[in-house]
């Protein structure tokens, strides 16, 4: 019993202590992705976020390398390496030709989809079965055949170049693969008639279904300029749909810095990208930056930092920017500030009388007549090391807390209550006892004195649950009224009353 409010103040500690560590954070710019002005101002505040030690911040090639991976070779370098491969099988290097094939099928894989990368997918396949079949690896060889069967299954071989006994084994193939169970691949995509492809052959446009052998294929669906990420299907059982959202896949770019174009300029809906887009790249925090322009007044550079769990916007702050560079001052002070939520000590961080942020031109506050004073605009810095805020809600350690302690309290209490239902089965039998010896509890009765006893225990158990759990919601309480935005203050109320025959809690207030 003594344990309780220790195991709690500790779970609340290390709650505490996870959600303070460094997360694992993602920039990406939102605008016109090819604005150089844009790119150069947030690699700018990349590079500076980066530099900071204590700081994990996606990189971006790495951002460009799980979105968009690139062949290191062109279709011309590949198809030479498969000539070389085919010419090591032909002079009995096997295992020297397995290994070039192997490397090429990596980068045939990572190029744009289509007629030519098929062709060169079919070509490598086919070797790999002619080679493994001269080591004896049937199985290996029936394999790879296999790969450009299930998509091509009226794929014939060259009788000129495949030996008859090649071709039988591959008739059987083709054969056995007609009677296998098929999977019904349904492909639906957000832009209507995108161009869907398999292993890089396109079967076909969306709303698509295709009846495939069960299996994992790459695929890829396009829509003009626009392309999907790579992913990989597993059709499987009966049915295997897949729905695309290729218009927002289709914004995200790698090049010249990681990007998420905008043409509506809906901010929601950006915002809310960002968010998946952490989610794809398991990040736990996306900074979105921008350029925003107003109808009239100065440029600004904002920050938007996002919590990709719950998809709370933490903070948002920018400054005000001339030219391709950003001011260096201003650049850090708003690097100090989306990481730690505290506006640095050289700086005067205002919100504009509305609450919102100084860019939106809906938001601005006309300078009064008589002293000319721009409300949204911090006199520390220069014109173009202004800093302006809106919208800082607290670290997510406290609230993640609260809901801990909250949820403690809660279990805690539930445990009284059945222990309040325990003690009362050894109330009535109690009670059973004095009615059967006259409406007297004899000290020499075993069974009395065993009763008595084991309700005390429960009582005592239940206040101390009462006590610990009422405590723990209060903890919780106080915890999440610290972490939430700034209100009245809260009114607390805790009863605890007890007594030889039970206990009760309670708690009340207004928040």
């Amino acid at each position: 019993m003594n344990q309780l409010p220790s195991a709690l103040a500790l779970l609340c500690l290390l709650c505490t202590t996870a959600a303070q560590a460094a997360p694992h954070r993602l920039v990406v710019s939102s605008g016109d992705c090819r604005d150089a002005e844009l790119s150069g101002q947030s690699k700018a505040f990349y590079d500076s976020l980066r530099a900071r030690p204590e700081q994990r911040v996606l990189g971006a090639p790495e951002f460009a390398e799980r979105l968009f991976p690139a062949p290191a070779r062109s279709f011309e370098d590949l198809q030479r390496q498969l000539d070389a491969a085919q010419d090591q099988f032909y002079e009995g290097r096997n295992a020297k030709a397995t290994q070039l094939l192997d490397d090429a099928l990596r980068d045939i894989k990572r190029l744009p989809a289509g007629e030519e990368r098929w062709k060169l997918f079919v070509h490598a396949q086919l070797l790999h079965g002619l080679n493994h079949r001269a080591l004896g690896k049937l199985k290996d060889s029936d394999a790879a055949f296999l790969q450009v069967l299930r998509l091509q299954p009226t794929y014939q071989l060259d009788p000129d170049q495949y030996a008859p006994s090649l071709r039988q084994a591959f008739e059987k193939l083709r054969r056995d693969l007609a009677r296998a169970p098929k999977v019904n691949l349904s492909v639906k995509s957000t832009l209507p008639a995108s161009d869907v492809y398999l292993d890089g052959l396109g079967v076909g446009q969306t709303p698509l279904t295709q009846e495939l052998p069960a299996g994992a294929y790459d695929i890829s669906v396009v829509k003009g300029d626009v392309v999907s990420f790579p992913r990989q299907v597993q059709a499987q059982g009966v049915d295997t749909p897949l729905l695309v959202d290729l218009a927002y896949e289709g914004s995200v770019t790698a090049a010249p810095f990681p990007c998420l174009a905008v043409a509506d300029g809906n901010e929601e809906r950006t915002l809310s990208h960002a968010v998946r887009l952490g989610g794809t790249l398991g990040v736990e925090e996306v900074i979105v930056v921008r350029l925003e322009r107003p109808s009239s007044g100065p440029k600004w550079f904002a920050a938007t930092v996002l919590n990709v769990e719950g998809g709370q916007k933490l903070r948002e702050g920018g400054f005000k920017t001339q030219g391709l560079e950003a001011p260096s001052e201003a650049l850090n002070a708003l690097v100090d500030f989306v990481t730690t939520g505290r506006s640095p000590s050289n700086l005067v961080v205002m919100n504009n009388a509305n609450g919102r942020a100084p860019w939106d031109a809906s938001a601005r506050v006309p300078p009064a007549s008589s002293t000319g004073a721009d409300l949204t605009a911090p006199s520390r810095l220069s014109e173009e090391g202004d800093l302006s805020t809106s919208a800082a809600p607290p670290g997510t350690g406290l609230r993640t807390a609260s809901y801990v302690a909250l949820g403690a309290g809660v279990a805690v209490l539930g445990g009284a209550g059945i222990v309040r239902l325990l003690a009362q089965k050894d109330l009535d039998d109690l009670e059973a006892r004095r009615a059967a010896t006259g409406g007297r509890l004899v000290g020499t009765d075993s069974q009395t004195v065993a009763l008595r006893d084991s309700l005390v225990k429960k009582s005592d158990l239940m206040t101390g649950l009462l006590i610990g759990g009422g405590a723990a919601v209060v903890t919780g309480a106080v915890l999440y009224l610290v972490s939430s935005p700034a209100k009245p203050p809260p009114s607390l109320t805790l009863g605890v009353a007890a007594d030889g025959t039970g206990a009760a809690a309670s708690v009340s207030g207004s928040f």
